[in-house]
């Protein structure tokens, strides 16, 4: 009896085992590894355009309720997406968020939010970018001088656009919508997730603009960056002046002002035109596994 009591022991001793080593393996199959998501602007361009090691683009737009972007800006960019990567099967979801409640966002706030609010990260075959719809200005904006700032990569899957502050831009305007502004500023950002200009996709040609850092200085092309004006007349030199002030060294800050200035009136002037990628440009991402 006294053996037999031995035996039901170490049977319920490995039971015990056995299901403290199933929950231990449940456990660490549900980690997300976020590490490729954690890398420098430009660091995935490669990735992105080419199918080599991803051929599947998941894309969260995390947004403030009352943020979420126009059906106009989300259709031209993933048009962007399709005329420039190889990637066939594009998934973008939406991920309704509450106000954090900021007058306005330090940069080291948006990473912040982004950790405690991203879902989407690679896996397998699926490459993830996460891009968040902000209802706060940028830390640093001079609004009363014309002085905004409308979005910023910080990271190779990383973007943040601020909401209120392209709605307050756009309404200065007769002909440019919300949709026109939240467009350009997608595409532009993306750009530099390409890798644009010399952001981890190698420029062929000497097209950088040499007082704007990984930007273009050929006319008409989307990633120009060049010396513009704000709707007060106040000039903005280097857009990384006017906002941010953390920490942290976002690798473009697009100002107000510059994509007002990409803004033009069609030929109608009854709607604008968004510009597209000059030939350089385009050349540069052929040359790093783009279509």
């Amino acid at each position: 009896m006294k053996k037999l009591g031995l035996i039901l022991l170490s049977l319920v001793f490995l039971a015990h085992t056995s299901c403290s080593k199933d929950n231990g393996e449940s456990s660490s199959e549900l980690r997300v590894d976020k590490r490729g998501n954690l890398l420098g602007t430009g660091d995935s361009a490669n990735d992105i355009l080419s199918n080599t090691n991803f051929d599947k683009l998941q894309i969260e737009i995390a947004y403030v309720k009352g943020f979420r972007p126009t059906f106009q800006a989300m259709a031209n960019f993933n048009d962007f997406l399709r005329a420039h990567t190889f990637k066939e099967e594009i998934d973008i979801i939406y991920t309704e968020l509450t106000s954090p409640n900021e007058e306005s966002l330090t940069l080291e706030e948006i990473v912040d939010l982004e950790q405690e609010n991203r879902t989407a990260y690679n896996k397998d075959r699926t490459l993830a970018i996460y891009i968040y719809f902000a209802d706060s200005p940028a830390d640093g904006d001079e609004e009363e001088e014309g002085l905004v700032t409308l979005g910023a990569v910080y990271r190779n899957t990383s973007m943040v656009l601020h909401g209120i502050t392209i709605r307050r831009l756009a309404a200065q305007s007769t002909f440019i919508s919300d949709g026109d502004v939240e467009g350009a500023t997608l595409n532009h950002d993306f750009g530099h997730l390409f890798g644009l200009v010399n952001l981890g996709t190698e420029a062929l040609s000497d097209h950088e603009d040499s007082d704007a850092e990984n930007h273009c200085n050929v006319n008409g092309c989307l990633m120009r960056a060049e010396l513009q004006f704000s709707l007060s007349g106040k000039s903005i030199l280097d857009p990384k002046k006017s906002a941010y002030a953390a920490n942290l060294n976002p690798a473009c800050v697009l100002s107000g002002a510059t994509v007002m200035g990409l803004l033009q009136p069609s030929k109608t002037e009854r709607s604008v035109e968004i510009p597209g990628l000059g030939s350089a440009c385009v050349e540069d991402i052929q040359g790093n596994g783009a279509r």
